[in-house]
């Protein structure tokens, strides 16, 4: 077996249904492997893949564990020599998928890829590949501040929107929607940390790797339409907004807070908590005044 391919999903029983159609119709060049962790779907997701789709092996959680933990249960009963962590809102148009294998076979040093990512209207979805989640790169991407002020490459840096969309490049990190990681690799760091219940897990996962001496490459010979946010985000709108704040906090402190003096990483935290607070209200609002959310509420991989 050359690829794991594994998805969690949560209440996403169509897109599910239209990604394995799509992975299956247009994968044929790399032999490969479904597993699919549901996280306590009860919109009728475990009947329709039993029905639909017998050759995928199911793992059913009795609740929603989010995405590291469930990731790392489809590793452990994955054989391929290449894991593939894929959104179940995504899907493929041609063989992509040995497209990417192909590429990670020619480059040994490269722990992990992603191809084009994009959006349903066909434009380039930005945040699928990604610079170091410093402060002014977080609150330049999260505040719009990176739009405003064009020249900073510090706000622009967590999109690192200077990189062309269609050339091969190496970057910091890459969105777990369609993550390519070598066995080598993974073992190497251990998985996803699962104190990460949800969003920059693949940051932090993709920070530890290089940190490992792997290569992090976007590798746009191909793409990946992603739904943004049809994965389970917004069935817990509420969760989701903390979740995505929280996460931000442990990859800082995991990874950058000891760079810094500690009154700035205090003063990170204050603005971090004043922009969660001010999030839960704005979706307080939303559903006051029954408007339907956005799709990348809280920043949805």
């Amino acid at each position: 077996m050359v690829l794991s391919i594994c998805i969690i999903s949560l209440n996403s029983k169509e897109y599910l249904a239209k990604c394995l159609e799509s992975v299956i119709a247009h994968t044929h060049g790399v032999s490969y492997e479904l597993i699919l962790v549901d996280n306590g779907s009860t919109d009728g997701t475990g009947m329709m893949v039993a029905e639909r789709f017998p050759q995928v092996r199911v793992i059913r959680n009795e609740m929603n564990l989010g995405f590291s933990k469930p990731m790392n249960q489809a590793v452990q009963l994955a054989s391929g020599a290449y894991f593939l962590a894929l959104n179940p809102d995504t899907e493929i148009s041609s063989d992509c998928f040995s497209d990417q294998v192909d590429y990670l076979e020619r480059n040994p040093e490269v722990g992990v890829s992603i191809p084009k990512v994009l959006n349903a209207d066909g434009s380039f979805q930005a945040q699928s590949r990604r610079g170091e989640s410093r402060p002014a790169a977080v609150f330049g991407y999260s505040l719009g501040l990176g739009k405003i002020f064009t020249a900073s490459k510090p706000l622009n840096s967590y999109l690192m929107s200077w990189l062309p969309e269609d050339e091969i490049a190496e970057v910091k990190a890459v969105s777990g929607s369609s993550m390519f990681i070598r066995r080598q690799c993974w073992e190497d760091v251990g998985g996803f940390d699962e104190r990460f219940f949800a969003y920059q897990e693949d940051s932090d996962f993709c920070k530890s790797a290089r940190d490992k001496g792997w290569k992090v490459m976007y590798v746009p010979t191909c793409s990946v339409v992603h739904y943004s946010g049809h994965g389970g985000s917004k069935v817990q709108p509420v969760r989701t907004i903390y979740e995505w704040h929280r996460s931000y906090f442990l990859l800082y402190r995991k990874h950058y807070a000891k760079e810094y003096f500690f009154l700035f990483n205090w003063l990170f935290y204050g603005a971090m908590t004043a922009k969660l607070g001010l999030a839960l209200v704005k979706n307080t609002f939303r559903e006051l005044f029954k408007k339907s959310p956005p799709a990348n509420l809280a920043g949805d991989d």
